[in-house]
């Protein structure tokens, strides 16, 4: 007898599943811990492309080539099978956040250079010039101004990685899909349980989507009630910086 093309009550079984909400929230920590990673990895190498030392320039050039350059799953596969033959043996879910942090830094470092070179030059030489250093000049004034040109952008990625996240199930890692995959050897409703764990991950962006809105939402309305002063916001802001520098 042929099996029904479509089981709901297999589907719900699936949806309800304590495997697929524990596969959910490792896909959660995991997007999380390697979007925080690479964002980190990504502001050190967006400075090296940014530096006039040439050996380190070159090295973020070279290092946003390669990334970029090759698809991320033939590099958590060369991560989690070439660490063990220099030595280096790593859990799977290690495997993954090196692999996902190494691959996303290469993208967020655009990301980064771009909110940095968003800010208007006069704000750093107006920071120099009251004796900061480069490092605390990034801190206190380009950062903080080229954080809300990023948000945009470093949402969107956040919102990738969640997706991108199912690329780990080839090195064993149990997120979300690979957890599907376990469930459905049981009954072999593949089709049930992949649509299941659809739902999670459309649940997963929405939430992120409607979250990322709020925080735009709030940023923008900060930046509009910023009265336009002309020269007045400029004193204004030299005196806080004078502050800081002292």
């Amino acid at each position: 007898m042929t099996p029904d093309m479509w089981s709901w009550d297999a589907f719900f079984t699936y949806l309800t599943a304590e495997t697929l909400r524990e596969g959910a929230v490792t896909t959660i920590w995991l997007t999380v811990i390697t979007m925080a990673l690479g964002l980190v990895l990504g502001l050190m190498l967006a400075v090296m492309r940014g530096t006039r030392v040439r050996p380190l320039r070159w090295f973020g050039n070279f290092y946003i080539w390669l990334f970029r350059g090759t698809p991320v799953l033939v590099q958590l596969i060369i991560i989690y099978t070439g660490l063990p033959q220099l030595g280096i043996k790593l859990s799977p879910i290690w495997c993954a956040i090196i692999g996902l942090s190494l691959n996303e830094a290469a993208y967020l470092s655009e990301v980064v250079r771009g909110g940095i070179m968003s800010v208007a030059k006069g704000q750093y030489e107006a920071a120099r010039a009251l004796g900061m250093s480069p490092v605390k000049v990034m801190r206190v004034v380009v950062l903080p101004q080229a954080f809300r040109i990023m948000i945009p952008p470093l949402g969107n990625s956040l919102n990738g990685m969640l997706k991108t996240t199912t690329l780990v199930s080839v090195i064993s890692v149990e997120e979300l899909l690979r957890r599907t995959q376990y469930a459905v050897q049981v009954d072999f409703r593949v089709l049930e349980g992949l649509v299941a764990a659809a739902l999670y991950f459309l649940l997963m962006t929405s939430i992120w989507t409607l979250i990322q809105g709020r925080i735009e939402s709030v940023l923008n309305k900060s930046h509009r009630a910023a009265p336009d002063q002309g020269g007045a916001t400029d004193l204004k802001l030299e005196s806080e910086l004078e502050g800081v520098s002292r």
